[in-house]
């Protein structure tokens, strides 16, 4: 399967899995989970169409990990970023001593303000890694890059959890925890 293929499928499997499967007339079990047969039903009736090999490579040669199978290959699920009620158990980890969060320079007043908020995902996403976050950051504009101590969070009562595909969650980060990295790239 081509790429262009390949990014068509995962860009409608994060929109169904992640934030709207009304759309396609479906409903997510309650940990995110939903049948594959009835997915690939689903959006087939909608004129998606996409066989279970095609879904297959997504999910396995997708670089940010997004969806994960069940153990036997009957049910898929995004690992992150829903939108929409789901109770995923994350497991509680100790972070790297820093983690990074990439935005766009149009939201830096507003974060050094208020923090980082999950606005509508469930956790503020982090990553162990600045390439990832310039990632994230520059699909929103131009690419600020702000480092979190999470050593001093721990220290006071924050806890973090790390998906399946290495997110790294939190609830939110007040300010106090923020500072700009130096970002010598530029």
């Amino acid at each position: 399967m081509d790429e262009k293929r390949k990014t068509k499928i995962s860009k409608f499997l994060s929109l169904i899995l992640r934030h709207q499967p009304e759309v396609v007339g479906l409903s997510l079990e309650e940990s995110g989970w939903i049948s594959i047969e009835k997915l690939i039903k689903a959006c087939a009736d909608y004129g998606k169409n996409f066989t279970f090999a095609e879904l297959k490579e997504v999910v396995e040669t997708n670089d940010k990990k997004r969806f994960a199978f069940n153990e036997n290959e009957t049910k898929i699920r995004a690992n992150q970023g829903h939108s929409i009620k789901v109770e995923i158990e994350f497991e509680e980890k100790i972070p790297p001593a820093i983690l990074y969060h990439g935005t766009a320079e149009k939201n830096v007043g507003a974060i050094f303000a208020k923090g980082l908020k999950k606005m509508a995902r469930h956790h503020v996403h982090l990553s162990a890694d600045v390439e990832t976050a310039r990632k994230v950051g520059i699909r929103y504009g131009k690419p600020v890059i702000f480092q979190i101590d999470t050593e001093k969070m721990r220290a006071e009562g924050f806890k973090f959890y790390v998906s399946a595909n290495n997110v790294w969650l939190i609830e939110s980060i007040p300010p106090k925890f923020l500072e700009t990295y130096l970002d010598e790239e530029k």
